[in-house]
């Protein structure tokens, strides 16, 4: 067995729960999931956001100087290397947040 380096990366980002499926279909949209003979896939999870908005920020959740705990999904997809800028474009269009987490993550394939 070898390792070698792919030409795909790991999204992830965060969003309040009630905003994940718009998220999901942007990433579709983009041309992220796609692996193999399928498309639109991702993986989620629920999980609690924690953020205190600071003087200057526009929250779209909360308020500055409140720490806020926000339900989220944290969404995994999978995205070629070359539609990377296409994807995070995306996100940033269909996310709520003024400053979206989102985590691009190297991979490897098995061979």
């Amino acid at each position: 067995m070898r390792l070698l380096p792919s030409r795909f990366v790991k999204i992830r980002v965060a969003v309040p729960i009630e905003a994940a499926d718009k998220i999901r279909r942007a990433l579709a949209e983009a041309g992220a999931g796609r692996q193999g003979n399928y498309e639109a896939c991702s993986g989620s999870h629920r999980q609690t956001g924690r953020f205190q908005p600071m003087p200057g920020s526009s929250p779209a959740i909360g308020s500055v100087g409140k720490l806020e705990t926000v339900e989220e999904e944290l969404i995994e997809t999978l995205c070629e290397e070359a539609l990377i800028k296409q994807a995070i474009a995306a996100i940033i269009a269909a996310h709520p947040y003024e400053e979206p987490a989102i985590d691009i993550i190297p991979r490897m394939e098995i061979e």
